[in-house]
């Protein structure tokens, strides 16, 4: 019952903190280890963030129909190709590349040393700061209509480092984008769109690890952790959305400065393990 109560708990937190640049997988990492429960582990993380990604496909369903229509039409028919959902097809194809061969590559140490305390710290910290001068040198002359292969290519390199719990699958990608002078509203489009097959993906491919050794919560507090990751993200994600595409970063870059620091001081003092959980 208690696994249960806490797969409650960590699908609220996942359904939370997906859409915002303070890394989702951080929180799962860290929040277990502070309240003294075992790490839920690699896989049970991306599993549950398939809840969020189908938010993100019922929420931008009319998106993503027309994407696909358009884009299987320019496969056959060479007068779409031009067109920019066909164009972003390609997008989300080529940028999602980078994430699925180094996640591959990766498995290993994603599953134990990327998951060290000291590290995630680190890099709520680090990311953070460079997410906030993203922002703030970033120019806001591009829109979504002037995304290009070699945006899609650099934004994709920018998710794949988020196989590091602390990066944030979206504060890198809307870091890069907002370095490459898109704006707000279209770095985060496209942030959201590029996650869909690298998240969807990622669940799937470790799906035949729930119930292993390395998951300590097992199928059931797993398909429970996602159902409520999903009806929180679905909930969330409209004002969540908005607010991120609207607004300036600097909240979430003190919330990670600070919850980076205060992660590292608790591992420093003893009170964490960097392995904590584990």
């Amino acid at each position: 019952m208690l696994h249960f109560l806490e797969a409650v708990v960590l699908g609220v937190i996942q359904g939370l903190t997906e859409f915002l640049p303070i890394s989702s997988s951080a929180h799962l990492r860290i929040l277990p280890a502070i309240f003294g429960w075992e790490d839920p582990g690699a896989a049970f993380t991306a599993v549950i963030q398939i809840g969020t990604e189908l938010a993100v496909l019922l929420y931008f369903r009319k998106d993503i129909w027309r994407i696909v229509t358009m884009w299987l039409r320019s496969l056959v028919k060479p007068e779409y190709r031009g067109h920019l959902d066909a164009r972003m097809g390609w997008y989300v194809i080529v940028g999602s590349l980078p994430i699925v061969v180094l996640g591959i590559v990766l498995k290993d140490p994603i599953e134990t040393h990327f998951r060290s305390l000291w590290l995630i710290g680190t890099t709520l910290i680090v990311l953070g700061l460079v997410l906030g001068l993203a922002d703030r040198v970033g120019s806001t002359d591009k829109q979504v209509e002037d995304l290009s292969l070699r945006t899609a290519v650099i934004m994709g390199l920018a998710q794949a480092a988020a196989l590091v719990p602390g990066v944030s699958r979206s504060g890198a990608t809307l870091s890069a984008g907002r370095l490459l002078g898109y704006d707000r509203a279209a770095a985060t489009r496209f942030a959201f769109l590029l996650a869909i097959p690298a998240v969807v993906g990622a669940g799937l491919f470790e799906l035949k690890d729930i119930g292993g050794t390395a998951n300590p919560y097992g199928w059931g507090p797993t398909i429970v952790a996602t159902v409520v990751s999903f009806l929180v993200g679905y909930a969330a994600i409209a004002w969540l959305l908005k607010y991120v595409s609207t607004h300036s970063y600097t909240p979430f870059v003190v919330y990670r400065v600070a919850f980076g620091a205060l992660t590292l001081l608790l591992v420093a003092g003893g009170v964490l393990s960097a392995t904590a959980g584990a």
